[in-house]
């Protein structure tokens, strides 16, 4: 692959391999789905409308963390914006994303968790570039990071791009070290690629032939958010900007905005007492080895609510050696007093 200065450039078909790819899920849609989102017709600010019926739709200014939200006719609301963070939560079709062979938990979600092309700010909603964003994405079925994160679990179909490069399908955490036992780390998206990256940056990072088609938990965020999402990456935790290459990275870094913050003494911290804050595609951070010191050691993404009413998430991890919502070695739940309930340290959403 030659190198490039700047983001890689995706040849067209590429670029449209990607886009139409589909989602490796469950995939169910109701037999009445949800109505496309109409016009924005009016905007409100300070006043608060949740829950009333207005008879048109209203924008909405919220506190902890600062955001706007767009209601319905009826004040439910149908989109999320926060400030600082790229990331949208868009009301759309139900959906149902389920792993049988690790887990009987099963998410039916409506939220469809989006990339905007820039930060959001107060007031975004008038600016030319959010229109024609919103105009192309409201009621959109098009991939998004929920699908993207599912075309990596245990059993997702090789997809390949048209230079025959395999960029989704069934990854693994990583190969064992020599001791057969423990699993190595540091699989980042371009070893699953198989195939050197040039970052922003120029700096041009070669993969490790023994980790092909091999992510770790942040190498496995990267592949979802920047490969695949476009959201920009750092070569390294020192290097370049966007999305740093590890958990701990990704946890102290400035990109994003912190919904959760870091609290208590090191090394472990402290678990957070509140997680209502939290929202669909948030990226969680755990503390969970003391070898590692200080550092933040674990990072997944927040899908929300399961049918049974627990917080559930997304990772890739050592004991189903790959991308999983599953329950092997510890139910992905925040909630309650299980093995990674307890280990939650904080929270950010890009």
């Amino acid at each position: 692959m030659p190198k490039r200065k700047g983001r890689p450039v995706l040849h067209t078909a590429t670029v449209l391999t990607l886009l139409a790819g589909s989602a490796y899920f469950t995939y169910e849609l109701r037999q009445e789905q949800a109505a496309k989102a109409p016009a924005v017709q009016s905007v409100t600010d300070g006043l608060s409308t949740a829950g009333k019926a207005t008879g048109k739709q209203t924008w909405e200014r919220l506190n902890g963390p600062a955001r706007s939200v767009l209601r319905d006719a009826g004040g439910a609301v149908v989109a999320t914006f926060t400030d600082g963070a790229r990331t949208a939560t868009l009301k759309g079709p139900s959906r149902t994303f389920s792993e049988p062979a690790n887990t009987t938990s099963r998410v039916v979600t409506d939220d469809w968790v989006r990339l905007m092309p820039e930060p959001w700010t107060k007031g975004a909603e008038t600016q030319q570039w959010f229109k024609d964003w919103f105009k192309e994405f409201k009621g959109s079925e098009q991939d998004d990071i929920f699908a993207y994160a599912f075309q990596y679990v245990q059993g997702a179909p090789v997809k390949k791009d048209a230079e025959g490069t395999p960029y989704a399908g069934d990854a693994v955490f990583g190969p064992f070290k020599p001791d057969g036992v423990d699993r190595l780390e540091q699989n980042d998206f371009y070893d699953y690629l198989g195939k050197p990256y040039t970052f922003r940056n120029g700096t041009t990072m070669s993969p490790h032939p023994e980790r092909y088609r091999a992510l770790d938990c942040s190498g496995f965020m990267r592949m979802v958010w920047g490969y695949r999402a476009r959201f920009p990456l750092m070569a390294t935790n020192a290097l370049g900007d966007g999305l740093a290459r590890s958990a701990d990275g990704m946890a102290r870094a400035k990109t994003g905005v912190d919904i959760i913050k870091l609290q208590g003494p090191s090394p472990w911290y402290t678990r957070p007492a509140n997680i209502d804050v939290l929202q669909p595609g948030d990226l969680l951070f755990f503390k969970m080895d003391h070898r590692t010191g200080n550092h933040i050691d674990h990072v997944a993404l927040y899908l929300g609510l399961d049918t049974d009413g627990h917080r559930v998430f997304i990772s890739s991890r050592k004991e189903v050696n790959g991308p999983t919502m599953g329950d092997k070695g510890g139910a992905s739940r925040i909630d309650g007093n299980g093995f990674y309930a307890g280990l939650f340290r904080s929270a950010k959403r890009l």
